[in-house]
Protein backbone atom coordinates (compact mmCIF):
# COMPACT_ATOMS: atom_id res chain seq x y z
CA UNK A 1 0.00 0.00 0.00
CA UNK A 2 1.49 3.39 -0.88
CA UNK A 3 1.81 5.86 1.45
CA UNK A 4 -1.06 8.36 -0.13
CA UNK A 5 -3.47 5.02 0.37
CA UNK A 6 -2.35 4.56 3.74
CA UNK A 7 -5.22 5.71 6.27
CA UNK A 8 -3.57 8.01 8.88
CA UNK A 9 -5.22 8.38 12.54
CA UNK A 10 -6.63 11.18 14.07
CA UNK A 11 -3.48 11.82 16.23
CA UNK A 12 -0.83 11.59 13.29
CA UNK A 13 -2.44 13.83 11.48
CA UNK A 14 -2.42 16.20 13.94
CA UNK A 15 1.24 15.88 14.91
CA UNK A 16 2.00 15.64 10.48
CA UNK A 17 0.13 19.07 10.18
CA UNK A 18 1.77 20.82 13.30
CA UNK A 19 5.05 19.41 12.28
CA UNK A 20 4.56 20.77 8.69
CA UNK A 21 3.01 23.89 9.53
CA UNK A 22 6.29 24.84 11.96
CA UNK A 23 8.99 22.86 9.77
CA UNK A 24 10.56 26.06 8.93
CA UNK A 25 11.81 26.63 12.78
CA UNK A 26 12.63 23.51 13.37
CA UNK A 27 15.11 23.47 10.26
CA UNK A 28 16.39 26.92 11.50
CA UNK A 29 16.96 25.71 15.03
CA UNK A 30 18.93 22.54 13.49
CA UNK A 31 20.92 24.80 11.40
CA UNK A 32 21.56 26.93 14.27
CA UNK A 33 22.66 24.51 16.57
CA UNK A 34 25.13 22.99 13.56
CA UNK A 35 26.84 26.44 13.30
CA UNK A 36 27.06 26.63 17.17
CA UNK A 37 28.74 22.87 17.44
CA UNK A 38 31.74 23.67 14.62
CA UNK A 39 32.37 26.79 16.13
CA UNK A 40 32.68 24.25 19.73
CA UNK A 41 34.48 22.12 17.49
CA UNK A 42 36.80 24.58 16.19
CA UNK A 43 37.83 26.04 19.34
CA UNK A 44 39.24 22.60 21.51
CA UNK A 45 42.27 23.77 22.47
CA UNK A 46 41.31 26.82 24.57
CA UNK A 47 41.59 25.99 28.23
CA UNK A 48 40.35 27.88 31.48
CA UNK A 49 38.65 30.72 31.45
CA UNK A 50 37.54 31.01 27.10
CA UNK A 51 36.46 27.63 27.44
CA UNK A 52 34.41 28.36 30.08
CA UNK A 53 32.68 31.70 28.86
CA UNK A 54 32.36 30.72 24.76
CA UNK A 55 30.78 27.38 26.06
CA UNK A 56 28.61 29.78 28.36
CA UNK A 57 27.42 31.37 25.29
CA UNK A 58 26.83 28.43 23.47
CA UNK A 59 24.75 26.71 25.91
CA UNK A 60 22.77 30.47 26.54
CA UNK A 61 22.25 30.96 23.24
CA UNK A 62 21.21 27.52 22.17
CA UNK A 63 18.70 27.33 24.78
CA UNK A 64 17.21 30.91 24.38
CA UNK A 65 16.69 29.74 20.56
CA UNK A 66 15.59 26.36 22.09
CA UNK A 67 13.24 28.21 23.89
CA UNK A 68 12.14 30.86 21.46
CA UNK A 69 11.78 27.61 18.49
CA UNK A 70 9.41 25.64 21.12
CA UNK A 71 7.02 28.73 22.12
CA UNK A 72 6.73 29.03 18.63
CA UNK A 73 5.54 25.78 18.52
CA UNK A 74 3.63 25.67 21.59
CA UNK A 75 0.67 23.89 20.46
CA UNK A 76 3.09 20.88 18.78
CA UNK A 77 3.28 17.60 20.58
CA UNK A 78 6.20 17.27 23.07
CA UNK A 79 6.17 21.07 24.19
CA UNK A 80 7.08 20.38 28.01
CA UNK A 81 9.84 18.36 27.23
CA UNK A 82 11.29 20.90 24.19
CA UNK A 83 10.65 23.54 26.68
CA UNK A 84 12.65 21.64 29.97
CA UNK A 85 15.38 20.49 26.95
CA UNK A 86 15.58 24.63 26.35
CA UNK A 87 15.49 25.82 29.80
CA UNK A 88 18.36 23.25 31.11
CA UNK A 89 20.47 24.86 28.53
CA UNK A 90 20.29 28.12 29.48
CA UNK A 91 20.79 27.42 33.20
CA UNK A 92 23.82 25.03 32.17
CA UNK A 93 25.17 28.49 29.76
CA UNK A 94 24.41 30.82 33.20
CA UNK A 95 26.00 29.28 35.65
CA UNK A 96 28.86 29.10 33.53
CA UNK A 97 29.15 32.51 32.59
CA UNK A 98 27.98 33.69 36.40
CA UNK A 99 31.70 32.53 37.61
CA UNK A 100 34.13 31.41 35.34
CA UNK A 101 37.28 31.80 36.95
CA UNK A 102 35.75 28.75 38.82
CA UNK A 103 37.62 26.73 35.96
CA UNK A 104 36.76 23.45 33.96
CA UNK A 105 36.37 21.43 37.40
CA UNK A 106 32.76 22.91 37.57
CA UNK A 107 32.40 23.36 33.67
CA UNK A 108 32.87 19.38 33.45
CA UNK A 109 29.85 18.80 36.22
CA UNK A 110 27.74 21.07 34.65
CA UNK A 111 28.29 19.53 30.65
CA UNK A 112 28.31 15.81 32.88
CA UNK A 113 24.06 17.10 33.86
CA UNK A 114 23.35 18.74 30.95
CA UNK A 115 24.11 15.85 28.65
CA UNK A 116 22.23 13.44 31.26
CA UNK A 117 19.44 15.42 31.44
CA UNK A 118 18.87 16.32 27.99
CA UNK A 119 19.74 12.78 26.91
CA UNK A 120 16.85 11.59 28.96
CA UNK A 121 14.33 14.78 28.20
CA UNK A 122 15.15 13.59 24.59
CA UNK A 123 14.98 10.04 24.74
CA UNK A 124 11.37 9.97 26.65
CA UNK A 125 10.46 12.27 23.81
CA UNK A 126 11.43 10.26 21.08
CA UNK A 127 9.78 6.85 23.06
CA UNK A 128 6.56 9.19 24.32
CA UNK A 129 5.47 10.43 20.29
CA UNK A 130 7.14 7.38 18.58
CA UNK A 131 3.99 6.56 17.04
CA UNK A 132 3.10 9.69 15.89
CA UNK A 133 6.56 10.37 14.35
CA UNK A 134 7.13 7.58 12.32
CA UNK A 135 10.54 7.91 10.65
CA UNK A 136 11.02 10.39 12.64
CA UNK A 137 11.43 9.34 15.85
CA UNK A 138 14.85 7.34 15.41
CA UNK A 139 16.73 10.84 15.12
CA UNK A 140 15.86 11.78 17.93
CA UNK A 141 16.10 8.76 19.76
CA UNK A 142 19.65 8.82 18.19
CA UNK A 143 20.28 12.72 19.67
CA UNK A 144 19.78 11.25 23.34
CA UNK A 145 22.26 8.22 23.20
CA UNK A 146 24.67 10.23 21.88
CA UNK A 147 24.10 13.02 25.00
CA UNK A 148 24.30 9.58 27.19
CA UNK A 149 27.16 8.62 25.82
CA UNK A 150 28.96 12.10 26.12
CA UNK A 151 28.58 12.60 29.74
CA UNK A 152 30.03 8.69 30.27
CA UNK A 153 33.50 9.73 27.88
CA UNK A 154 33.82 12.90 30.03
CA UNK A 155 33.48 10.82 32.98
CA UNK A 156 35.76 8.31 32.25
CA UNK A 157 38.41 10.50 30.87
CA UNK A 158 38.51 12.86 34.23
CA UNK A 159 41.20 14.82 34.89
CA UNK A 160 43.07 14.33 31.71
CA UNK A 161 40.42 15.11 29.00
CA UNK A 162 39.62 18.46 30.64
CA UNK A 163 42.15 19.86 28.44
CA UNK A 164 40.68 19.24 25.18
CA UNK A 165 37.77 16.93 25.44
CA UNK A 166 34.89 19.57 26.48
CA UNK A 167 34.48 22.06 23.42
CA UNK A 168 34.66 18.68 21.38
CA UNK A 169 32.08 17.05 22.51
CA UNK A 170 29.96 19.97 23.34
CA UNK A 171 30.37 20.63 19.38
CA UNK A 172 29.55 17.18 18.89
CA UNK A 173 26.66 17.13 20.53
CA UNK A 174 25.21 20.69 18.95
CA UNK A 175 26.19 19.21 15.66
CA UNK A 176 24.28 15.62 16.15
CA UNK A 177 21.17 17.72 17.93
CA UNK A 178 21.07 19.90 14.59
CA UNK A 179 21.16 17.24 12.36
CA UNK A 180 18.61 15.48 14.06
CA UNK A 181 16.02 18.76 14.00
CA UNK A 182 17.04 19.05 10.63
CA UNK A 183 16.44 15.83 9.26
CA UNK A 184 13.04 15.70 10.95
CA UNK A 185 12.05 19.78 9.42
CA UNK A 186 12.99 18.21 6.22
CA UNK A 187 10.64 15.00 6.45
CA UNK A 188 8.16 17.60 8.09
CA UNK A 189 8.08 20.17 4.98
CA UNK A 190 6.95 17.44 2.69
CA UNK A 191 2.95 18.23 2.52
CA UNK A 192 0.70 15.75 4.73
CA UNK A 193 -1.93 13.93 2.40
Amino acid sequence: MSSTNRPRSPDLTGLTKSLHAHWRMLLAEGIILVVLGVAAIVLPPLAGIATTIILGWLFLIGGIVGLVSTFGARHAPGFVWALLSALIAVIAGGVLLWNPLEGLVTLTYVLIAFFIADGILIIILAISHRRALSGRWEWMMVNGIIDLVLAAVIIAGLPGALFWALGLLVGIDLVFGGISLIAMALEARKPSV
